[in-house]
């Protein structure tokens, strides 16, 4: 183990010395990211709190369907932290700049291995260890549980992490001798948006809407023993559910069995991804070396045959608009994540298909604009996702290469106008479907129709070009990857920043909406007050979205040139 340690060195040196040369920055931003963390975490702890004391006072299953969600949330923790764990274990084991001097070193392919596997495991699982304390903190306070129950869940937890990255670098170990070393890279993407693909649909076919609809079910006794339908003893998460809801119940033997299947499992990974890695691990890095091979051909962006809109602008911004087009599809890491996206929001979508609207108390027309208002924020917050995958990193993906941009006949104004548009194009067709098919779903007013499409027609240039200014603003040129360059102070402040964009737009335009609809729904009209208030409010909102698009447009402009 002096071996692995001392291969950690650099690791842990890189994070003590950062913070002591750039103290004040790195106080700001720890400052900045905490203050976030914290808002994030209290947010999760009070949603779980509040529907855990709602599952408690129900008598006979409010138990059963407290331990239904916590499947739930297991299942979706460990979705993330495969699809991660690929991802990353790709990264660090075959992909790393510094690899080929790790391997000049006089020390074997197995440490090498298991110090990156370390490595890799705490960079794809810090995360989701922090933001799911509050799901089991809020767990243990409403059963008032002791400490037992806290280190039951923290064990779980760790060798849930154990597993995913134990499985994650096993199938990389494994793949890496078997498939085209010029396609490595990208089959294992695909490989972890179909692995997290199939458990984003094995939780959507639980249907977690039975949790408030049991009308669907013939008698009582029926809704309960669907509940209580237990999932498959041979996935983790039903080992970790066990242990901790056998500990809230105090039943420490059944809860101790269930923690010794998980370690067991994780342990057994560990040791045998530790003995392969001896023999596949170096083979492996050596295919992975050659040249990356092209998935899908783009014949159709040669350069005399290109798109038909372009042909229209000047040479230099034409030939810079092309090559943006051709980089994009050429990145062949892009077109994984883009097939994960439709999936996600074919999901999102079917969720609005199966929302109860018929079954509640509440007047279904109020519900469904009601809903129709709120989806304008979630439609936004899909496009900030999107965003900060594909549009922010646009400038850092220039790299080394920025100079010769520098040295071209374009203006930084026209690189950077040339990536908004580029960019804005398809995400406001994005929004508007999302807003469109959902509201159809929904089958909302012809206001709200109207009132939804254009405000969000208005905020989608704000975001790109919050993406496209700050991105220019916080570049990051020398990144293994840039693509991670999301996980900046730069990303967080674009993400930062356009939620409370998109939250001030929305609290501007709710009181004069809910005023006009509910005059529309019981009849009247507004007064002399009330039209000032809706005129101000779209106003001034007109204006957020105005300036959401020129002021980070300058600033990163501003930046660029001065990096001169």
């Amino acid at each position: 183990m002096n071996a692995v340690r001392l291969l950690l060195t650099p690791r842990i040196l890189t994070f003590r010395n950062g913070a002591v040369a750039d103290a004040q920055r790195y106080r700001i931003r720890a400052a900045l990211f905490g203050s976030l963390g914290l808002v994030f975490w209290a947010g999760i702890f009070a949603v779980f709190y509040r529907v855990l004391r709602y599952f408690r006072g129900a008598e006979g299953f409010g138990d059963i369907l407290a331990a239904k969600l916590l499947s739930m949330v297991l299942v979706t923790f460990f979705a993330i932290l495969v699809f991660s764990s690929i991802i990353t274990s790709l990264s660090k084991l075959y992909l790393s700049r510094d690899l080929i001097l790790v391997h000049a070193l006089p020390v074997s392919p197995a440490r090498i291995f298991l110090s990156r596997w370390i490595e890799s495991t705490a960079d794809s699982s810090w995360m989701v260890i922090v933001f799911s304390l509050p799901v089991f903190l809020s767990y243990g306070i409403v059963y008032s549980a002791g400490p037992g129950f806290y280190a039951t869940a923290g064990l779980s937890l760790l060798s849930m992490c154990l597993i995913a990255s134990g499985v994650s670098a096993l199938a990389v170990l494994i793949a890496a001798v078997v498939l085209p070393a010029g396609r490595l890279r990208t089959v294992f993407l695909f490989l972890a948006v179909i692995i997290t693909l199939g458990l984003v649909l094995a939780f959507r076919l639980m249907r977690p809407e039975r949790l408030v609809n049991p009308e669907q079910f013939q008698t009582v006794m029926a809704y309960l023993k669907s509940m209580e339908t237990p999932g498959s003893p041979l996935l983790p998460t039903t080992w970790m559910m066990d242990a901790m809801m056998a500990s809230l119940k105090g039943a420490w033997r059944e809860s101790l069995f269930h923690q010794a299947l998980s370690w067991s499992c994780a342990s057994s990974f560990v040791f045998v991804a530790t003995g392969l890695a001896g023999v596949l691990y170096f083979p492996g890095f050596s295919r992975a070396q050659t040249a990356a091979e092209r998935l899908f051909p783009t014949r159709w962006l040669r350069p005399g045959r290109r798109p038909l809109l372009l042909r229209f602008l000047p040479p230099p911004v034409r030939a810079l608009a092309f090559k943006e087009t051709r980089s994009f599809f050429r990145d062949q890491t892009a077109w994984p994540q883009l097939f994960m996206i439709a999936a996600l929001i074919a999901v999102y979508l079917y969720n609005f298909s199966v929302l109860p609207l018929d079954k509640t108390p509440i007047r279904t027309v109020y519900l469904q604009n009601l809903f129709s208002f709120l989806n304008m924020g979630l439609a936004s917050f899909v496009l900030i996702a999107i965003a900060s995958r594909f549009v922010f990193p646009a400038v850092s993906m220039e790299a080394e290469a920025f100079w010769i941009l520098r040295a071209a006949p374009v203006s930084i104004r026209t690189f950077l106008w040339v990536k908004f548009f580029l960019y804005y194009v398809p995400l406001v067709i994005l929004a508007e479907i999302l807003i469109v098919v959902s509201n159809l779903l929904l089958d909302v007013t012809p206001f709200m129709m109207g009132l939804s499409t254009s405000t969000v027609f208005a905020m989608v240039p704000g975001v790109v070009a919050l993406a496209v200014g700050l991105g220019a603003a916080y570049p990051d040129f020398k990144s293994e990857n840039p693509a991670q360059a999301v996980t900046s102070f730069g990303g967080l402040l674009f993400m930062i920043s356009s939620a409370g964009f998109i939250g001030a737009v929305i609290i501007l335009e709710a009181g004069p909406v809910y005023q006009v609809f509910m005059k529309g729904l019981h009849g009247g009209s507004l007064s002399v007050l009330q039209w000032t208030w809706l005129v101000v409010s779209f106003a001034v909102s007109l204006v957020l979205c105005i300036l959401a698009v020129i002021l980070p447009m300058r600033m990163g402009e501003r930046h660029l040139r001065d990096l001169e």
